[in-house]
């Protein structure tokens, strides 16, 4: 069987569409021409997420909000009617945790903040990190769990462990198609197999990540996901 579109997911807030900041969108007409490619699979709001790192991608809230708006002119001009909003994808180290203090973490949803970890190694302190963000009021929301092989590699029990300091999974729906290694879809399908997953988004950067989005289609796994009831998506409309 083979899905109409991906519009059960509802809303993306998992993605690099304003142009030039980071490994995203190169220009404007790049955005736009993703922001189409994700209307024409359904989905009915666009919340972007920039990487905020400060080794490697210094944004910050105002270079966003600021790209954001300039996003949303584009969109006007030419007629194309979509909520576009913008968080950030926060590489977590102390920076963050100071961020937290202040107030002044990108969220989305109720008070969200979407994090990603190093494909190396997780901090040493990383338990003590999440509970500081989330006694700031901030909900955690681990970006793609599936693709770090620290946990994919390790006894499946690390995962509940993440899961119960408080922080939920979204999964990267074009890890299902194998996009990013053997490992990171077994890790899918067994985390969807385990009710693990919160959220589902599409991390897109380019246009060849519409073409991964494409298989997600054909495949029983991203139909499992999209139908699952606590798949928790649609509260973010």
């Amino acid at each position: 069987m083979q899905l109409p579109d991906l519009s059960a997911a509802v809303v993306d807030f998992h993605s690099h569409l304003i142009p030039g900041i980071d490994d995203g969108a190169k220009n404007m007409d790049d955005s736009i021409n993703l922001i189409k490619g994700l209307m024409g699979f359904g989905f009915k709001k666009i919340i972007t997420s920039p990487h905020i790192m400060s080794d490697g991608y210094p944004n910050t809230p105002e270079i966003i909000l600021k790209g954001r708006d300039a996003v949303r002119v584009r969109l006007k001009e030419e007629g194309i009617d979509v909520p576009f909003d913008a968080a950030a994808e926060y590489y977590i180290d102390q920076t963050v945790i100071d961020a937290a203090r202040s107030r002044e973490l990108l969220t989305f949803g109720n008070n969200n903040v979407l994090v990603e970890l190093s494909y190396l190694t997780p901090p040493l302190n990383l338990t003590e990190w999440f509970f500081k963000i989330r006694s700031e009021g901030y909900n955690i929301v681990l970006a793609h769990p599936e693709r770090y092989p620290f946990y994919y590699r390790a006894n499946s029990d690390v995962y509940q462990q993440v899961r119960d300091l408080g922080v939920h999974f979204q999964l990267n729906l074009s890890s299902l198609t194998g996009m990013y290694g053997e490992g990171a879809r077994k890790a899918a399908e067994q985390l969807i197999d385990a009710g693990m997953i919160d959220y589902v988004a599409t991390d897109l950067h380019n246009s060849r990540h519409l073409d991964y989005l494409r298989k997600c289609l054909t495949l029983p796994y991203v139909e499992k996901i999209l139908n699952h009831e606590f798949l928790l998506n649609k509260q973010l409309l």
